[in-house]
């Protein structure tokens, strides 16, 4: 059944990534509006990843928990001549989420395992082979990600390297448009798709709105992705209306079309 949002809904994403999550959300008819919160780029050194890359024949597993870790990775194996299609045969891939395990599919590197959850944790807990003694690759964001998979594999005996691939950094201000919605009270819900995202969209609004930001949320519902969003949420903002389940863009879409269709028929 075709989920319906007639609601105007702010999405918080990366710049380059906001376009299939406005495609799903106006499918159902919501009017979207963009508040980028993160901007992709490099780490600020290189080296520990080239590095890795360059002896990728060692390691036995490389395990992904974002697309823009798949995006990096491939780019610098690129720069070595080399691709994840092409990586040694010896090296498998497992991935964090749908877009994460898609990606590596269109690649020509399909992932060897995907957990039935789309959250890190998930992972840890299906994961389809002993790790004692054997070395994993984790490609992660530069700051504001979690240890807690290189943490857990270091326990179950795995030797872990832990590289920085990406960095993901704050824009310099809310889309004009945007704004100027939030300020008018037309907006009934902002969407959230990651903790980094929800850090660098409270950033955003202290330097839009000044100390009044806080009331301008107000009478909007703050919809999570996932676990670790939702803490965010709850650290920065104070509460969360509702969590995606399961934690992709159709749950967050989904959760986010229950929030505010509930909170319409008490109102009526």
């Amino acid at each position: 059944m075709q989920l319906e949002l007639t609601a105007t809904v702010v999405l918080t994403r990366a710049e380059q990534q906001l376009g299939e999550a406005r495609q799903i959300f106006e499918a159902a008819g919501a009017k979207v509006l963009d508040l980028p919160a993160l901007v992709i780029g490099p780490p600020s050194e290189l080296g520990p990843l080239l590095d890795a890359l360059r002896e990728f024949s060692s390691f036995h597993w490389c395990i992904f928990s974002s697309a823009n870790g798949v995006d990096a990775v491939e780019l610098q194996l690129q720069h070595l001549g080399q691709s994840l299609a092409t990586r040694p045969k010896g090296v498998r891939l497992a991935a964090v989420g749908r877009k994460t395990a898609a990606l590596l599919e269109q690649l020509g590197a399909p992932a060897d395992f995907v957990p039935p959850e789309f959250v890190a944790d998930s992972l840890l807990e299906n994961f389809p082979v002993g790790v004692w003694g054997q070395r994993v690759l984790l490609p992660r964001v530069q700051s504001g990600g979690r240890s807690i998979l290189a943490e857990a594999f270091a326990e179950a005996g795995a030797r872990v390297v832990e590289v920085a691939a990406y960095e993901s950094s704050c824009p310099s201000q809310i889309p004009e448009i945007t704004s100027a919605a939030i300020k008018a009270g037309s907006v009934e819900a902002i969407c959230f798709s990651s903790a980094k995202t929800v850090r660098h969209c409270v950033s955003l609004l202290q330097l839009e709105f000044g100390s009044n930001w806080r009331d301008l949320l107000a009478p909007i519902m703050l919809i999570s992705i996932g676990p670790q969003t939702t803490k965010a949420c709850i650290e920065f903002l104070g509460r969360v209306d509702a969590e995606a389940d399961p934690h992709h863009l159709e749950g967050l879409l989904a959760a986010c079309a229950f929030a505010i269709n509930s909170k319409q028929k008490l109102q009526s």
